[in-house]
């Protein structure tokens, strides 16, 4: 299994990085996650600098692949050489997309017909693209999800390993990071903005 989050210049730091975390919760010999990003090294919002664990190519062969944002997601879906290389197919992989990267899924033609979420700078945008948004933190259809707010992407790799390994699995994780004495709020909160979605998932 590996979920690649896509990670360019500009990203911000709580999307990809939070998702990192959560998702390596599951400690499985065939579990792998990885930033992809367009280069060798890119630069997040914050001047923090990282090194690419894959490539957008090793993405396209990814089982999950999860859209990160930042501050330059716009340059992002103007090259078009770059988007050529985003090869994501939600027939084969689960898709999710954090904040301004829902207008990286809009503009690859992912969310026609369906709504999603994002966040508030990048809504303009998103609907500008033809994308109905939607005032939550979460949504699904199908095999494509998205989110809205930097600290909703607990909800994306959430659904992630829910999907993968089941709703206990996810409930450990996010279990695991949550605060001290507010676990049993934060699980519940998460899993209550999951779960309807992956009913539906369960009936498709």
């Amino acid at each position: 299994m590996h979920i690649a989050i896509l990670t360019f210049d500009g990203f911000n730091e709580l999307d990809s990085l939070i998702a990192l975390g959560i998702l390596n919760r599951i400690k499985k010999p065939d579990w792998k996650v990885s930033l992809a990003c367009p280069s060798t090294q890119v630069r997040s919002m914050n001047g923090v600098v990282i090194e690419a664990q894959a490539t957008l190519e090793d993405a396209a062969h990814a089982d999950a692949v999860i859209v990160g944002s930042g501050t330059k997601t716009r340059d992002v879906v103007a090259d078009a050489a770059l988007m050529a290389r985003l090869k994501l197919d939600p027939a084969r992989q689960l898709l999710g997309a954090q904040c301004s990267g829902t207008l990286v899924l809009a503009k690859l033609g992912l969310l026609q017909d369906v709504p999603a979420c994002t966040d508030l700078t990048t809504k303009p945008w998103v609907e500008e693209a033809g994308v109905r948004t939607l005032d939550q933190p979460f949504v699904a259809n199908g095999n494509v999800a998205t989110a809205g707010g930097c600290l909703a992407s607990q909800y994306l790799a959430a659904w992630v390993i829910a999907r993968v390994e089941g709703i206990e699995a996810a409930r450990g994780a996010m279990h695991y990071v949550a605060p001290v004495g507010e676990k049993e709020a934060y699980v519940e909160r998460a899993m209550r903005n999951i779960e309807p979605y992956l009913k539906v998932a369960a009936h498709a």
